[in-house]
C-alpha cells in the first residue's frame, strides 16, 4: 500500500482553524509543466502532521479523565451546597428558639435609701399598740407590754372591698416602711388581741412596692385591690416576736415592669412576763420590718440571638449557593461544549480522511494512464 494511514490528533482542530485546500486542487499541470513522480505526487496530497503517528487511546483517555473531573467537581459542589443549605435552616432554627427563650439576667444594684414600702396590716380583732422606728437593729426592751405607747410611724386605715369577693369587706392599716438602710433602719409594731375561741391566732400583712403611691392616689380603694391581685399575702402568729428581713426584686419583662418582695423572717418566743390572767385575757402580736441588705435585684428577660450575626451568616450561605450554582452553570456549559468541539473535529477528520482517499486514488488512476 503507497500510503500510511494515520489519525489526526484533536488538538489539531480549534474552533478558529479551517480546513485547507489540498494542493491537488490546484493546477498541478499549468504550475509544474507536467506530471510528477509517484512518491512525489502523494506526498505532496499528505500533510506533514499526518505523517506523525499519534496514539488516540492516549487522546480518549486524556478526555475521560477531564470529564471525571468535572463531575466529581460538580458533586463537591453540590455537597458544599447542601452543606450550606443545612447551615441556613439551623441558623434560622436557633435563632427563632433563642428569640422565644431568652435568658434570665440577674444583676445588683446598691442603694444607700429605699423608697418605703407599703405594709398594709389585716389586724382583724387585734389592736395596734405601737409602731415605733429604731436604728441599728436595736430594740429596747419592753417597759409596759401589752399597753399603747407612743409611735412615729405614718400610717393610713383603707377600707375597700376584696377583689376575689365581692360581699367581703377588708379593712387594712397601711404603715409606711423603713428607708435607711445603711443605718439598719426597722419597725417594730406591738398588737394586742382579746381572748378569742380560735385555736391559733394570727395577723395578715401584705407588702407592696411604694407607700408614697398609695398616699398620692385618688381611688384608694382600687388601688389596694390592685395590689392584693399583684402582691402575696403573709402571716405572722401572737406568742412570738416575728423578724421579716425584706428585699426588693424588680422584673422587667416584654411587656411591664413589676416589683416583689422576698422575705426572710425568723421567729422567736417571747417571755411573757405578765400575770398568768392577763396573759389568757389578752395576746400579743410583736412583728419587726427590716431590709435585708442595700442591693435592689434586677431581673432581666434577654435574648441571646443576636440578628446581625445571623444575617450575615446568611448572606455568607446566600454568597456560598450563589457561587456553587454559578461555577455549576459554567461547568455544565462548558461540558457541553467540549462535547460539541469534540464531534465538530471528528466529523472534519472524517471529512479529510474522506478527501484525502479520493484523491490519492485519483493520482493512482493518472499515474496508471
Amino acid at each position: 500500500m503507497l500510503r500510511k494511514e494515520t489519525s489526526r490528533s484533536y488538538h489539531e482542530f480549534n474552533d478558529e482553524e479551517e480546513l485547507q485546500t489540498p494542493d491537488f486542487y490546484q493546477d498541478n499541470d499549468s504550475a509544474n509543466g507536467g506530471l510528477e513522480e509517484p512518491e512525489e505526487s502523494i506526498a505532496s496530497v499528505l500533510p506533514e502532521e499526518d505523517i506523525v503517528n499519534s496514539n488516540p487511546f492516549t487522546l480518549f483517555n486524556k478526555a475521560c479523565l477531564k470529564n471525571v473531573f468535572t463531575v466529581l467537581l460538580l458533586f463537591i459542589y453540590l455537597v458544599l451546597t447542601a452543606v450550606a443549605v443545612f447551615l441556613a435552616y439551623q441558623t434560622i432554627t436557633d435563632f427563632m428558639e433563642k428569640l422565644s427563650h431568652p435568658v434570665m439576667s440577674v444583676t445588683y444594684k446598691e442603694v444607700d435609701v429605699f423608697s418605703p414600702p407599703g405594709i398594709a396590716l389585716y389586724p382583724g380583732t387585734a389592736q395596734l399598740l405601737s409602731c415605733k422606728h429604731h436604728y441599728h437593729a436595736h430594740i429596747p426592751p419592753l417597759v409596759t407590754p401589752g399597753k399603747p405607747q407612743p409611735g412615729d410611724c405614718v400610717m393610713e386605715e383603707v377600707t375597700y372591698t376584696g377583689p376575689y369577693t365581692n360581699h367581703t369587706v377588708k379593712q387594712a392599716l397601711v404603715v409606711s416602711g423603713p428607708t435607711d438602710v445603711r443605718n439598719r433602719e426597722l419597725i417594730f409594731l406591738q398588737f394586742s388581741q382579746n381572748e378569742t375561741e380560735e385555736d391559733f391566732s394570727a395577723i395578715t400583712y401584705m407588702l407592696f412596692d411604694k407607700y408614697n403611691d398609695l398616699s398620692r392616689s385618688v381611688n384608694k380603694s382600687g388601688f389596694m385591690q390592685d395590689c392584693e391581685r399583684n402582691y402575696s399575702m403573709v402571716t405572722f402568729s401572737g406568742g412570738f416576736r416575728t423578724w421579716v428581713k425584706m428585699s426588693l426584686v424588680k422584673t422587667s419583662g416584654k411587656k411591664n415592669e413589676s416589683m416583689e418582695f422576698r422575705q426572710e423572717s425568723s421567729v422567736v418566743k417571747y417571755n411573757d412576763k405578765r400575770p398568768v390572767s392577763e396573759q389568757k385575757a389578752i395576746q400579743l402580736f410583736f412583728v419587726v420590718f427590716e431590709w435585708r441588705d442595700p442591693f435592689v435585684q434586677e431581673v432581666r428577660d434577654i435574648v441571646t440571638a443576636n440578628p446581625w450575626n445571623t444575617v450575615a451568616i446568611l448572606c455568607g450561605v446566600f454568597m456560598a449557593l450563589f457561587k456553587a450554582a454559578n461555577f455549576a452553570s459554567f461547568s455544565v456549559k462548558w461540558v457541553i461544549k467540549i462535547r460539541k468541539r469534540h464531534l465538530r473535529n471528528r466529523n472534519r477528520e472524517l471529512t479529510a480522511s474522506s478527501q484525502r482517499y479520493v484523491v490519492t486514488n485519483t493520482d493512482i488512476n493518472r499515474l496508471e494512464e
